[in-house]
């Protein structure tokens, strides 16, 4: 892809409010994306500037496998199976443990997981 078309995607992607589409190019396409930001819409430049922050931090975004087991561990929570929950989080304490992975709880599994000790309240 050239650097128009990324540019398009990205800004079309954020017009539609599919941000994590507009994430995804923007993320595969960093370098490109950064030189040519003044043509960026106003939502893609905060999604760039946020990327830019966290790389910048040293904080490495979820992967996709790690977002999954944040969604089995919601959905444990949410059917209040604490027996589930427990077995699930063995061996994930490092997930627990980076500041991105707050943002993808539910309420149901922060509650819990606060109780049991696993993440600061």
């Amino acid at each position: 892809m050239d650097v128009k078309e990324i540019i398009s995607k990205i800004n079309e992607a954020v017009e539609q409010l599919d941000f994590t589409t507009a994430r995804k190019y923007i993320e595969d396409n960093l370098e490109i994306v950064n030189q040519e930001r003044a043509f960026l819409k106003s939502n893609a430049r905060e999604i760039l500037k946020f990327i830019i922050e966290k790389i910048n931090s040293g904080e490495k975004p979820l992967s996709k496998t790690e977002i999954n087991e944040i969604k089995v561990i919601n959905t444990y929570a949410s059917r209040l199976d604490i027996r589930g929950l427990k077995l699930n989080l063995k061996g994930k304490e490092k997930l627990l443990l980076k500041d991105e992975t707050l943002n993808y709880l539910n309420a149901d599994a922060k509650i819990i997981l606060e109780g049991m000790g696993a993440i600061k309240k």
